[in-house]
């Protein structure tokens, strides 16, 4: 009963403490940076390639144990009445006695053999495998944290970009929502006039056409901003029912110009951990490719072993044997399977480095597309800068001629409704150029 309880109090208290850990979490408010720390804290897949690198660097543990003494430890047991073997247990006894005639030779009965041994091996010479292993494995342990690099660079552009999209879609639905309270006023105030008979038909249907894609606009502004948080809970490794909130960002400089293509492509290939990890894949099958070659020559192997004979494991210095020796060994037809494993070696050395040209274009085609994007985005970002001014100057001028009843309020709204656009725009223009900056950033390895 008393087992029970503890049982009981300690599933609660890991309860409470979970629910605590979550209540903390939907509690806080994530800037950008926190929303990064805590994704490259938390994202599993993160956790996935640092188990990788984990696993290389025991690979190399075990390339490295080829340099060093194989020492074993064994017991043997032997019981035979086939006179050679039991004459041979019996020397190795020290238990010869001439004196006993041919009897003793030829019939010697069942004889027991208990051999304690220790035994030690060194690979003198394998043809340079071992040595090309171990570089493969070092090689390996880089490569796993390029790539783990790389998922790095890679999770702090989606994140960045995942939450300037979800800023983007706040600032568009806060829009369409005014847009849409002014319509609503106007469309109250159109259909009292339009029942006293002092406005056009067409004039109320105008406004109520300019209602629903002002609800359209809201509704996917709405769902954007849905996908937007979904998706920041699986780049932070948060359950899809557990809430967080997002401070309002500060108000962000747009990025610089960047610099010419040239100048962006060399400092990718430089640094770039996607293409480094590339070119090291190559440099392991290469190695690979040496160590199947290596099949070809000979091997020498040095062992030792000491143990006794005896009849009764009973250890005596009077019994007691040392072996040592030299091995030297080549493979003179192994079916072809040495020819086979060059081959095979040969096609993988054939496809990483195609695989290092794959991703050298990759590489170079994600600098020029980041870099047209980010000068798209701030050629944008200046049009619509002009644009946002001059929406707002005209709907000053139609809102000064409505109050002296020149134009209708049909012209009004129409005029607010650009206004609107033209903020929207140079909204979506102003974070698309943060979140190309953040892709440039991505491609051209800029995080290292």
């Amino acid at each position: 009963m008393r087992l029970f309880l503890i049982h009981m109090l300690v599933i609660v208290l890991l309860f409470f403490g979970y629910r605590v850990a979550q209540a903390d979490v939907e509690a806080r408010t994530f800037t950008l940076q926190q929303t990064l720390d805590y994704a490259l804290e938390n994202n599993p897949e993160l956790g996935v390639l640092q188990a990788r690198i984990e696993q290389a660097d025991a690979q190399l543990g075990e390339a490295l144990a080829a340099f060093y003494p194989q020492i074993k430890a064994s017991l043997s047991y032997l019981h035979s009445d086939n006179p050679s073997q039991a004459f041979a247990m019996i020397i190795a006894q020290r238990r010869l006695d001439f004196a006993k005639g041919d009897g003793y030779f030829n019939h010697p009965g069942g004889v027991d053999n208990y051999r304690p041994e220790v035994s030690a091996s060194y690979a003198l010479f394998r043809g340079g495998q071992d040595y090309y292993r171990k570089q493969a494995a070092e090689w390996g342990i880089e490569t796993a944290e390029l790539e783990k690099t790389a998922t790095r660079h890679q999770l702090i552009d989606n994140v960045t970009a995942t939450y300037y999209g979800y800023w983007a879609a706040q600032d568009a639905h806060a829009v369409s929502q005014r847009s849409i309270e002014a319509v609503q006023a106007q469309l109250g105030q159109s259909r009292t006039r339009f029942e006293a008979g002092t406005l056009l038909k067409s004039d109320v249907l105008s406004l109520e056409v300019q209602l629903a894609e002002a609800q359209d606009a809201e509704i996917q502004a709405t769902h954007a901003i849905d996908m937007a948080k979904a998706m920041l809970k699986t780049l932070m490794g948060l359950p899809a029912a557990q809430d967080f909130a997002l401070a309002t960002p500060l108000e962000q400089n747009l990025p610089e110009t960047p610099a010419g293509f040239e100048v962006l492509l060399d400092q990718a290939l430089r640094q770039h951990p996607g293409l480094q990890a590339a070119q090291k894949r190559v440099a392991i099958a290469e190695k690979q490719l040496d160590m199947a070659e290596a099949g070809h020559l000979p091997r020498a192997d040095a062992f030792v072993s000491y143990g006794s004979d005896s009849q009764d494991l009973a250890y005596s210095t009077r019994r007691d044997n040392v072996t040592a020796g030299v091995t030297l060994e080549v493979d003179v037809f192994s079916g072809f399977a040495t020819q086979e494993k060059i081959k095979h070696a040969e096609h993988a050395v054939t496809a990483a480095r195609e695989a290092a040209r794959q991703m050298r274009l990759q590489v170079e085609n994600q600098v020029k597309t980041a870099h047209l994007k980010l000068l798209e985005a701030l050629s944008r970002e200046r049009v619509t800068a002009v644009a946002v001014r001059a929406a707002e100057e005209a709907l000053r001028l139609v809102n000064e001629q409505r109050n002296a009843g020149v134009v209708t309020v049909t012209r009004y709204i129409e005029a607010e409704v650009a206004r609107d656009k033209a903020r929207t725009r140079d909204i979506a223009a102003r974070y698309d150029a943060l979140r190309a900056d953040a892709a440039l950033k991505l491609a051209t390895g800029f995080w290292n």
